[in-house]
């Protein structure tokens, strides 16, 4: 019922109000530290990059782009999500950060005879090539928007080879928090507590060799979590 409710454009531009609000303030009352910035940055002043995090800390990356955004306030980045009404909202919830969103997928193939382009896919692709050509910053979910969790799919490294652009392994965690019943125990920070950003050394992918980058990419994204869950102890 709450799912239908959001699909009206006027609830969910509500909702996202409300969560792009509270996440503003859970975020900018926690005391954050950037485990492993010499590897972001590089990236702060400009340049294409691929940032890539496992779904369960989808809520607290805008950290990570409010301390970006106050070293260059000029950065631009964009975020990757579902044509669906729940990626609709956590779209308008990022703009509240200065983020901007790109709907559709770069996951797995339809494996039910459909058309794999029906999720936006292909025309998501050249929407973040152009971007990333003109110097951007995309971020993706390898594993979003539905799963399996901690499985990444390949449409990243695909458009990490053809754009040329590095892929940033990150992760965060925070001390307060909930942890959602959902397929990927997504996280929810809490207010007044500590938190760390992890960002692991970036992964160049050849032109031709995305299926070989696949698995260091599921270990590096991996590892952040871990090193982030282990921070915030």
């Amino acid at each position: 019922m709450f799912k239908q409710v959001l699909r009206g454009a006027g609830a969910r531009r509500a909702g996202a109000r409300l969560i792009g609000a509270y996440l503003r303030f859970a975020l900018r009352t926690t005391r954050w530290t950037v485990d492993g910035e010499a590897h972001l940055l590089p990236f702060v002043p400009g340049g294409p990059v691929v940032v890539a995090f496992w779904h369960e800390c989808l809520p607290l990356m805008p950290a990570l782009w409010l301390r970006v955004r106050r070293v260059n306030r000029n950065r631009t980045a964009v975020m990757l999500v579902s044509r669906h009404a729940d990626g609709t909202l956590i779209g308008d919830a990022l703009s509240r950060f200065g983020l901007g969103a790109v709907q559709g997928s770069t996951g797995r193939p339809a494996t039910d005879g459909g058309n794999p382009t029906d999720k936006g896919g292909a025309a998501a692709m050249l929407t973040l090539l152009r971007l990333l050509r003109r110097g951007d910053a995309v971020a993706i979910t390898p594993d979003g928007p539905r799963g399996p969790a901690r499985e990444a799919a390949l449409g990243v490294l695909h458009l990490a080879a053809v754009s040329g652009a590095p892929v940033l392994p990150v992760a965060a965690r925070v001390r307060f928090r909930r942890t959602l019943n959902s397929w990927d125990r997504m996280i929810l920070p809490l207010p007044f507590g500590r938190g760390v950003v992890v960002c692991l050394a970036p992964i160049a992918v050849a032109r031709h060799a995305a299926e070989a980058a696949l698995v260091p990419l599921t270990q590096a994204l991996t590892a952040a979590a871990d090193r982030a869950e282990a921070l915030c102890r």
